[in-house]
């Protein structure tokens, strides 16, 4: 084993940090001038400074469903990378996590004939393949999901045989840290699916969607307060009734983006309720896309076509959307969860 001499004793030749997030590993004995020197050039784990890492989940590729995780560094530009598998290829699955965890629930099995009611888990950040958290009251796809650091809420969604009249208006929660089958949160204002989630620490949102009650596309934003269970409330209208859009949310501002084929994005003011208002446009029309997202920055998946193209958006502004990198395999219908979302308090 290589050792050196240093402060008067020997000891085991440390690890170089490689950036400087708080949970980067510098295993070893440091001088105080290494230390600075690592500092200065921006290697050296910092107290605070949080990886923002987000995963994306399976989905629908031009080549089939997939069971493919990847991930990106929110406060980078660049492509994604492999974090891991599904242990089974699905897409149309809803994710949510906290700080430590990202559960899925829900789907569509490979060809999408079979609707599974599994909630899945993977550990975050370290990477590797999911394992079986519990299940959902039934089996269902297009769910949407949202979460603060301590639970997860899971609505909507449609039902096992496919046609119309099957989408339901439940909502159901789990515990993120601990694991097992999910409890009754309360009902949604009416049957939807294909919805979009997402929250600050205390309210979530669910935007959009599809209703089979014969109204079809929505333009509502529900919202309920999840430390607690009931029914939804009313909170105002997106700017066009759509369905599969996606959202994200730092802790104050929840910004929704596509849906329905569109470029559209909205934001709102999470405490407070009223109608969206205009944010700007991604860089391509998208539909049954994904996003994830830090306290500042918005990383969405377009979706539209299977694309692997992620675009970006400063939370806190308002402007049009910029490229981030790319994903891995080209893919919509996939779930998404980061470990610094506006649901995790910063």
């Amino acid at each position: 084993m290589t050792k050196r001499y240093l402060g008067n004793i020997i000891t085991q030749n440390p690890t170089a940090p490689t950036d400087n997030f708080e949970d980067t590993p510098a295993p070893g004995v440091w001088s105080l001038a290494e230390a600075f020197a690592y500092s200065k050039a921006g290697l050296w784990p910092t107290a605070g400074n949080k990886l923002s890492l987000g995963i994306f989940m399976g989905g629908s590729s031009s080549g089939g469903v997939v069971n493919t995780i990847d991930s990106v560094v929110i406060s980078t530009l660049g492509n994604a990378t492999d974090f891991g598998d599904m242990g089974v290829s699905i897409y149309q699955l809803a994710g949510a996590g906290s700080a430590t965890r990202a559960v899925t629930a829900g789907g569509s099995i490979s060809g999408g004939a079979t609707r599974t009611n599994s909630i899945l888990y993977v550990t975050l950040p370290t990477q590797g393949n999911s394992a079986s958290f519990g299940s959902l009251a039934w089996g269902r796809r297009a769910v949407a999901a949202l979460s603060n650091s301590t639970r997860a809420v899971f609505g909507g969604g449609n039902g096992t045989s496919g046609g119309g009249g099957d989408t339901i208006n439940v909502m159901e929660y789990v515990t993120i840290a601990s694991t097992g089958s999910s409890t009754d949160f309360g009902d949604l204002s009416k049957q939807k699916h294909k919805m979009a989630g997402c929250a600050s620490p205390t309210r979530g949102l669910f935007c959009g969607g599809w209703s089979d009650d014969g109204s079809s596309f929505q333009n509502v934003i529900d919202y309920i307060t999840i430390a607690s269970t009931g029914n939804t409330s009313d909170f105002g209208d997106m700017v066009s009734a759509r369905e599969g859009p996606t959202a994200l949310s730092s802790g104050t501002r929840a910004v929704i983006c596509g849906g329905g084929a569109s470029n559209i994005m909205e934001y709102v003011t999470i405490a407070s309720t009223g109608n969206t208002s205009d944010f700007g446009d991604l860089t391509a029309t998208s539909e049954e896309g994904m996003s994830v997202a830090s306290p500042t920055r918005g990383v969405i998946a377009i979706g539209s076509s299977q694309s692997n193209v992620l675009d970006y958006i400063e939370i806190a502004s308002t402007g049009n959307a910029a490229d981030f990198g790319d994903l891995t395999v080209g893919r919509n219908s996939a779930a998404a969860s980061s470990t610094t979302h506006g649901g995790i308090a910063a």
